[in-house]
């Protein structure tokens, strides 16, 4: 699935300041509807250094990817939570989780 990346600060605050937030085990997930789906991650120095903090985000990456194959159209900014150990599949059993939960997932076609 394609989407568009947010890298604007702006971007992230607007959707940091007007959007629904949505919790799991791994990973909090901001969204806001928008035209096109847009997606970032956030992961601060207390996850550890920078080698660390960018597997997180290529996992979270991934994660997104393979589970937003029918996502409607929105915002999202994904907040991992801090822990021992990151993997893939607790990543993408929570992102699946929330989506559904929070209904951004469109119906197929019959």
């Amino acid at each position: 699935m394609k989407y568009r990346r947010l890298k604007k600060t702006k971007d992230i605050a607007r959707v940091l300041k007007t959007g629904k937030r949505a919790y799991a085990e791994t990973l909090q997930m901001v969204f806001v509807p928008s035209k096109e789906t847009a997606m970032a991650v956030c992961v601060g120095k207390k996850f550890g250094k920078s080698v660390a903090r960018n597997r997180i985000k290529r996992l979270l990456r991934e994660a997104f990817r393979n589970s937003a194959q029918a996502i409607s159209p929105c915002s999202v900014l994904l907040i991992p939570k801090v822990k021992e150990e990151y993997s893939y599949q607790a990543f993408l059993r929570d992102v699946k989780k929330v989506l559904k939960k929070e209904k951004l997932l469109e119906d197929p076609l019959p």
